[in-house]
């Protein structure tokens, strides 16, 4: 077999290597030559990027982008909208707490007023309520599960507020409900069935809130601007639970109906609503949600802050948090002005609003408070909070609230109200 030069001049090292080798085999050469060829066995009992068994309650702290929900987190526990898991700490069972830890750009009071409505609208029993006692915890169960979601954690993570959800399963909570019987289920009900007392299972189910409130529980300084509002059908007729923080969402539906049946008469202003095709604007909002069309139809009427309008941090809407006083302002004037919002400064708002709070306002919403107060005594703010130096802007805002910005839609004298609308359509036709 011939060999090209190239070839031979490759094999020439290793052939050397081998006999060299060879002719140390059983020296002190040899050996040590071996042993700087075998792998370290330090290195094979520690290796350098070793992976730690993962042990009880033991604590994980990746980062964001790494961090997962654990697979035991129960689906009956809803999450803040728009916050992201901060901390995780494993339980060895599901009977022990295991705790995650949340930061969010929202007030811990929007936390709070989520959860405590959430809570009660899930069917969820409330044990210990933070408005109750000063250790900050909102503790409650539903069937074996028990959350304890934590208000008053210190810690401040890189500018977002922190709270956290611990959860455990008790089961003898399940042992100790009594199981149904035949006789129990639809296919045979009992005659004697309604005059039984109510199973635990109705007794740990409560609403939300009671239903049969009366106008007698609307502030009165608000409760003409609420029943008005409540007859042209955006609210119940009987208006309940007025004092009850009202959702994101829930005000963007309103704000579209408010809007469109004030001017049923005048197209041109009246807010498209969006069809279910249209690509969603919002992550948190696709097109089988409730509110999409009226949510949608805002966005696309650059109505509300989006990336369709330039805004490419707003890419939630976050429908089931509470509304706040300064989105209640940003989203209405716009419908109010029917213009471009002036340019504005907090120092601007300080001097002619006299807001002590002026600097916690957010950016956006600045011009828009601006705005109202060129509307003069029709000033949303002026109608629904009165007279205040104190604007508040991350308050929540109360049905009650939310109606009464939605009696008056115009500016500067052009404009009309529900009590007009209401008049005109109980005029009886001649």
């Amino acid at each position: 077999m011939k060999y090209s030069r190239p070839h031979l001049i490759k094999l020439i090292p290793i052939i050397g290597i081998t006999a060299l080798l060879s002719s140390c085999a059983n020296s002190t050469l040899g050996d040590s030559l071996q042993q700087s060829l075998e792998a370290d066995p330090q290195l094979q009992e520690n290796p350098p990027f070793q992976e730690s068994a993962a042990t009880e309650n033991q604590q994980i702290s990746p980062p964001d982008d790494f961090l997962k929900l654990p697979a035991n987190f129960p689906q009956e526990i809803a999450i803040y909208p728009g916050s992201s898991l901060q901390d995780v700490t494993l339980a060895a069972s599901d009977t022990q707490k295991t705790s995650t830890v949340w930061g969010t750009t929202d007030s811990i009071d929007l936390v709070k007023t989520y959860y405590q409505n959430r809570l009660t609208s899930d069917g969820w029993e409330i044990v210990s309520n933070s408005d109750q006692d000063s250790d900050g915890l909102l503790v409650a169960t539903k069937q074996d599960l028990q959350v304890t979601i934590n208000l008053q954690l210190e810690q401040v993570l890189e500018g977002k507020t922190k709270f956290s959800i611990d959860y455990s399963r008790d089961p003898q909570a399940i042992a100790s409900q009594p199981e149904t019987t035949p006789s129990e289920s639809p296919e045979s009900p009992d005659p004697t069935a309604t005059t039984s007392s109510p199973t635990p299972e109705s007794e740990t189910t409560p609403t939300p809130t009671p239903t049969t409130s009366t106008t007698s529980d609307i502030p009165q300084e608000l409760k003409q601007f609420a029943m008005d509002v409540a007859q042209i059908g955006i609210f119940e007729q009987n208006f309940p639970n007025p004092n009850q923080a009202i959702t994101r969402g829930e005000f963007a539906r309103a704000l579209v109906q408010a809007n469109n049946k004030i001017y049923a008469d005048i197209p041109g202003r009246q807010i498209r609503l969006a069809i279910s095709s249209s690509q969603p604007v919002f992550t948190d909002v696709p097109a089988n949600h409730p509110y999409f069309s009226e949510i949608q139809g805002l966005a696309e009427a650059g109505l509300i802050p989006s990336s369709l309008s330039g805004d490419s941090t707003a890419v939630q809407f976050r429908p089931d948090a509470p509304l706040t006083r300064e989105y209640l302002i940003l989203w209405k004037v716009p419908l109010d002005t029917r213009q471009g919002l002036p340019q504005g400064t907090v120092d601007a708002v300080e001097q002619r609003w006299g807001f002590q709070d002026a600097s916690k306002i957010n950016s956006n919403a600045i011009r828009a408070i601006l705005a109202d107060f060129d509307n003069g005594d029709n000033a949303n703010i002026r109608r629904v909070f009165g007279f205040t130096t104190l604007f508040q802007p991350q308050k929540t805002v109360t049905r009650a609230e939310a109606a009464t910005a939605l009696w008056y839609f115009g500016f500067q004298g052009d404009g009309r109200t529900v009590r007009e609308i209401l008049e005109v359509n109980q005029t009886p036709v001649s």
